[in-house]
């Protein structure tokens, strides 16, 4: 489960990061990050676009699980104050774990501007 800090729950942030941010995408996902010019005290935050396109609602709900989990993991290396939304494609219902995060640990080093890690 996803941090209760680091969850995007606001549609402003899910409409600032896909018109704002970076847009990198796979084959099972598409990733959208807004990363702020400044640091701010906010910690990096994360949100899912699971549609019905994907599928019914318990595969939907295994993919979002299973995103979930892997975004435990990888907010904490993401600037703070960046805002990262996830969105589905319909070929997720289909991948396993490893393909969706292999996806995204691509999605993610094409869309951030320094090293996870780095200080800026």
């Amino acid at each position: 489960m996803l941090p209760r800090a680091h969850r995007l729950t606001d549609g402003r942030g899910f409409t600032h990061a896909v018109r704002r941010g970076r847009r990198a995408g796979g084959r099972h996902l598409v990733v959208h990050l807004w990363e702020p010019a400044d640091h701010s005290e906010v910690p990096a935050r994360a949100g899912l676009v699971v549609s019905k396109a994907v599928g019914p609602a318990v595969v939907r709900t295994r993919v979002k699980r299973r995103l979930r989990h892997l975004l435990r993991d990888r907010v904490g290396m993401l600037r703070t104050g960046s805002i990262l939304v996830v969105r589905a494609l319909p070929p997720a219902a289909e991948a396993s774990s490893q393909a969706l995060g292999a996806d995204l640990d691509r999605a993610l080093s094409r869309c951030t501007t320094t090293p996870a890690g780095a200080s800026a």
